[in-house]
């Protein structure tokens, strides 16, 4: 497209939207992300129906924060991953594919086969401490952001907070 043509994704104001690599149930996580530096989400509690953890991994150091939805600390999360980091890693790798989490998180597989164990191993062999848990607040407004998109009724009227950029005026 040397001439200057653009594709039609390129002509519209909207993006693509890139598929997950496999199908995934959103039970357990509903919400997860790859942004901020972070791997991050919302995991459900496996033993209560009200509560959530805001769990998240930082790119390189692998530092680790879990915590409830009301800011209390996991107790599984002590000297290492818990099972509600487990399950984002997890969920991420079927989300958008081990080599993809991989490479965000700057993570070294070597010569194991991508997936989200041998992430998993790569990420707790360099021994990860936790890390700070303040931005649980920001990735559990995302995640309630993102349900309130799926109340909206099927439209195609634009959604104000979705405008972007503002109306340009004719220059007099």
């Amino acid at each position: 497209m040397g001439d200057g043509a653009l594709s039609g994704w390129e002509r519209s104001s909207t993006a693509r939207v890139i598929a997950p690599a496999r199908p995934r149930k959103l039970a357990k996580v509903p919400f997860v992300e790859l942004a901020d530096g972070r791997l991050q989400g919302v995991v459900s509690s496996g033993s209560d129906i009200g509560r959530v953890y805001v769990s998240s991994v930082t790119a390189s150091a692998f530092a680790y924060a879990c915590s409830t939805n009301n800011n209390r600390t996991c107790g599984g999360a002590r000297g290492s991953y818990c099972n509600h980091i487990r399950a984002l890693i997890n969920e991420a790798v079927l989300q958008y594919g081990a080599e993809r989490v991989a490479r965000y998180l700057k993570c070294d597989l070597g010569d194991a086969e991508p997936g989200a164990a041998s992430l998993v191993d790569a990420m707790v062999a360099t021994r990860p401490s936790p890390g700070d848990s303040r931005a649980a607040a920001t990735v559990f407004s995302r995640f309630l952001r993102h349900l309130a998109y799926l109340e909206l009724a099927p439209t195609t009227a634009p959604l104000p907070e979705m405008q972007w950029f503002p109306p340009t005026r004719a220059v007099a």
